[in-house]
């Protein structure tokens, strides 16, 4: 029901913003699984071996945290809605070159384009949807964004083996308008990003933008539609009260100010989003993520289980964000980043047992038993749980509430952009760490990283839960 006159929230608008902010969210998914299933057409087309192919398939997370580190700034000068709208623009464009290419070059710039758009909306997202929800439900509809991250990758899977089958099991096969399957995969992205090109166009600016860009009579009509007459004039002048009438917000913000407490030269607040950022990389969660089937073949699973594997992590994963939504407004954000990191240490600890009593096949490959690959299975499953129920959504409502106003935009940018830097490093650093140091020492190396965040969330972070956005220090 419209709440624009009088008191109280428009919760319909509120969940209309959040619909549409977090298609982004499904297309930050989509573009991170939409490669599977594609290595074998890309091979074939551009003449790659190995080493080019992981190249060209990695350069996604290369554009990732180039965007992710614009984002921020730009959305401190144009705008949130505005960046979003740009980074549809660039998925719809990157997904139609990446499936028309036919130069290699082409293709990988393309690549980085949509990488650089899933950066955008990784950062853009949730920041936008915490600078518009009430302050007692908007973890739970940031947390949305998560689900619909997973529910993106998973859709990409599932799109990828229908595809696949549609054209007789083989993506190089020709499939419909003479066009190979496999180029279908990347065209099939266009779809949700046109959606959410057209969808931007009817969901307001941010009315903290607005307020830093001295649009106030705007900022005040957004507040009045969210919030209502009254309510709505008291956010402006809270709002107000945190800008600096003769600052406008830039990159330069997260440095220490002069006689302010800092670390290096940055502000605190700034190093523990850093800190949540490179950690949720560091437990490993992208390793069962993007290289889950040859890591349960390692481990010593047919082709066909480890699929099976997979698809139950991402169910599962899915159900876990909906536990984080039905309770990170309740108990709070760092209570459930103290559990997932306990958790997730304990599970992995689990699996680095079952791989260490593993034997090695003739050919080198890690055997396990039934009861040591159960035992791996079930370890790795609930590992994805205490991750999807933690640091997978909360770091990243953490990130988009956590910063003072004057601050947001451009600690977004410094923490998206080590975010993404750190899923680059992990991503391209498990093969080699499988390969040269075994599963046991890879996964004791993020088992380890678990327990040192449980520390570091205990130490450093402080709770969020209720506090408006006006109310943040740092």
């Amino acid at each position: 029901m419209n709440q624009s006159t009088g008191s109280g929230v428009n919760t319909g608008l509120v969940a209309a913003i959040v619909a549409v902010a977090t298609i982004g969210g499904f297309l930050f998914g989509y573009d991170s699984g939409a490669v599977n299933g594609t290595q074998p057409g890309l091979k074939a087309a551009f003449l790659l071996d190995e080493g080019w192919l992981g190249f060209t398939v990695g350069s996604l997370l290369i554009g990732c945290f180039i965007g992710a580190f614009f984002a921020g700034t730009l959305a401190d000068s144009f705008g949130r809605r505005n960046v979003m709208r740009l980074a549809a623009v660039l998925f719809l464009g990157g997904a139609i070159v990446q499936g028309i290419a036919h130069e290699w070059g082409l293709f990988l710039a393309a690549r980085l384009t949509g990488g650089m758009a899933v950066g955008a909306a990784s950062v853009l997202s949730p920041a936008y949807i915490s600078e518009v929800a009430p302050a007692n439900i908007r973890g739970r509809m940031t947390t949305v964004q998560q689900v619909m991250i997973i529910t993106g990758l998973t859709a990409a899977f599932l799109v990828n083996y229908f595809l696949q089958q549609a054209a007789g099991n083989d993506s190089t096969n020709v499939f419909w308008g003479g066009i190979e399957a496999w180029r279908w995969m990347y065209l099939m992205q266009s779809l949700p990003a046109a959606i959410f090109l057209v969808a931007l166009f009817f969901i307001p600016e941010s009315p903290r933008f607005l307020v830093a860009k001295g649009r106030n009579e705007h900022a005040l009509g957004v507040l009045t539609k969210l919030f209502g007459t009254t309510a709505g004039a008291l956010k402006l002048a809270e709002i107000q009260s945190t800008f600096s009438a003769d600052h406008r917000p830039r990159l330069a913000d997260v440095l220490t100010p002069a006689g302010g407490a800092g670390f290096l030269g940055m502000r605190k607040i700034v190093w523990v989003g850093i800190m949540l950022a490179v950690f949720q990389q560091l437990v490993g969660i992208n390793v069962i993520f993007y290289y889950g089937s040859t890591l349960w073949q390692l481990a010593g699973f047919t082709e066909a289980d480890s699929l099976m594997i997979n698809i139950v992590s991402g169910a599962v994963s899915i159900a876990a964000c909906f536990v984080t939504i039905a309770f990170i407004d309740k108990i709070g954000r760092k209570p459930l980043l103290l559990i997932g990191s306990a958790g997730m240490a304990v599970t992995l600890f689990a699996m680095v047992y079952a791989f260490s009593q593993g034997s090695l096949d003739a050919q080198g490959n890690l055997v396990l038993s039934k009861d040591l690959g159960t035992l791996a299975v079930v370890a790795a499953n609930l590992y994805v749980i205490f991750f999807n129920v933690s640091w997978g959504p909360v770091m990243w409502v953490m990130l988009g509430e956590m910063f003072p106003n004057q601050i947001r935009g451009s600690a977004l940018a410094v923490s998206g952009f080590v975010q993404w830097f750190a899923n680059f490093l992990i991503s391209f650093s498990f093969p080699v760490m499988a390969a040269k140091l075994g599963l046991t020492i890879s996964y004791t190396f993020y088992a380890v990283c678990a327990v040192i965040s449980f520390f570091l969330v205990k130490s450093f972070v402080h709770e969020t839960r209720g506090k408006e956005l006006e109310q943040m220090e740092g």
